[in-house]
């Protein structure tokens, strides 16, 4: 499982790596060629905007696994440790139903949106919007992996995913 986590932490790392940069490269292209050249190319805004929807979604997982998203802790620290355990477990229910449902939507909305073009590229809204489901997906995964220590112990995985992988016994 340890060998899984850390592949998944690596491949999605390396998916914003490559949605940033290949983000980064347009819009520098964009900005360079509209001030030496006088011209600017079409799509270059729209593909950013496209580009920073897919990393918001896929990035969110990573930013759960380490308590990086907004927690309101008082209403926690004021509990003994078994009522904490159990608000825990309730908030990791919460949040996989929520998830799940928002899987489901978007799926909906992306199967909606097939017919639709985006205005410069011509290419398929549901492309876009399947950015929806992939992420809440990552993020029901991520949150999965992390389940035990956030209800049993309120802490986070670490953001260090690079760290050498142990090499499988031969047990």
């Amino acid at each position: 499982m340890r060998r899984f986590e850390h592949y998944f932490i690596a491949v999605n790392k390396w998916a914003l790596v490559l949605l940033l940069s290949a983000m980064a490269v347009i819009v520098f292209a964009n900005v360079s060629l509209r001030y030496l050249t006088n011209f600017s190319i079409t799509w270059a805004e729209e593909v950013a905007r496209y580009l920073m929807v897919w990393m918001t979604f896929i990035g969110a997982g990573l930013a759960l696994r380490t308590g990086g998203h907004v927690a309101i802790g008082n209403f926690q620290e004021m509990l003994d440790p078994g009522a904490q355990r159990v608000v825990r477990g309730l908030i990791l229910c919460l949040l996989l139903a929520f998830f799940a449902i928002m899987i489901w939507m978007g799926k909906d909305y992306m199967d909606r949106m097939r017919f639709q073009v985006t205005p410069a590229t011509r290419i398929s809204f549901s492309y876009i919007y399947a950015a929806m489901p992939i992420g809440f997906a990552l993020l029901i995964v991520h949150l999965l992996l992390i389940a035990r220590s956030f209800v049993l112990e309120n802490r986070f995985a670490e953001i260090a995913a690079t760290a050498p992988v142990p090499a499988a016994s031969g047990d």
